[in-house]
């Protein structure tokens, strides 16, 4: 049976000026599924979700979202299918989680109304899909990065939208949060939920991605099963660096660049 394609981007380009940033890049998203973008800093990575999220318009080529050219999409039609989860950042104020999430409800309400008894349930509900619905009341200002990366992500759910498009959502994260938010991940794409992510992490890509893109000087220069994509080579050929690919345990492989010595780094037996 033919897997649904949700969002299909075309041979498209773009340029800052005379600097090409994209140049005939194709990319598919199929209902369910983890892609993971995989690129150096200035790659195109960035440019290339904001092609699919239509706040940057292509110079050739063409998106579709259910084979529906995008730009010809209404713009809260569009809210209630795709939902943008930044790198981390900050707000200017101290909203409380619970109006953080509100505010993916945006594309319901009419120009002048107040959230409804039904936004305010759907926000309290996307809490708790995610585990933090006792951060609530909390200032989002006063939240760790994990907790603001899942809060984004619960804004996301309550917006309705079933395709999510992430920008590095595990810079800045700590070892735990990261692992908490790519378990978010995983389990969401069960659920039907399609996510294209960017990242600096080949492991990640190994770890939750049915697909995985490689985005080199905006150009793809592979693209496929994450295993077959992940390679030695591949990861020289984009990141100019040498990596060992490892097997830890049923079948799960992980990404190692090969350092120098260290062994003056050891631990000499001194307290």
């Amino acid at each position: 049976m033919a897997v649904t394609k949700v969002m299909e981007a075309t041979d498209v380009s773009y340029a800052y000026g005379f600097k090409s940033v994209l140049d005939h890049v194709s990319l598919s998203l199929r209902k369910g599924e983890v892609v993971s973008l995989l690129g150096p800093n200035g790659s195109g990575k960035s440019t290339l979700l904001k092609l699919l999220l239509g706040i940057y318009s292509s110079s050739t080529g063409e998106v579709r979202l259910d084979g529906v050219l995008l730009r010809t999409v209404p713009r809260k039609s569009l809210a209630k299918r795709i939902a943008y989860v930044p790198q981390l950042h900050t707000l200017s104020f101290p909203y409380s989680v619970l109006n953080v999430v509100l505010m993916g409800r945006i594309a319901y309400r009419s120009l002048w109304s107040s959230y409804s008894e039904k936004d305010r349930l759907t926000a309290v509900q996307a809490l708790e899909r995610l585990h933090i619905s006792h951060l609530k009341d909390r200032p989002y200002t006063e939240l760790s990065g994990g907790e603001r990366q899942l809060a984004l992500i619960a804004r996301a759910l309550a917006q309705g939208a079933d395709i999510l498009i992430m920008d590095e959502p595990i810079t800045g994260l700590d070892y735990g949060n990261q692992v908490r938010l790519l378990q978010q991940i995983s389990e969401l794409s069960r659920e039907g939920y399609t996510f294209l992510k960017s990242t600096h992490f080949p492991d990640h890509a190994l770890l939750v991605a049915n697909r995985v893109v490689l985005l080199k000087e905006g150009r793809v220069i592979d693209e496929g099963l994450p295993n077959h994509v992940v390679t030695q080579e591949n990861m020289q050929r984009l990141y100019q660096i040498a990596v060992d690919i490892i097997t830890v345990r049923d079948g799960i492989r992980c990404c190692v660049p090969r350092l120098p010595s260290s062994n003056h780094l050891k631990d000499s037996g001194n307290p």
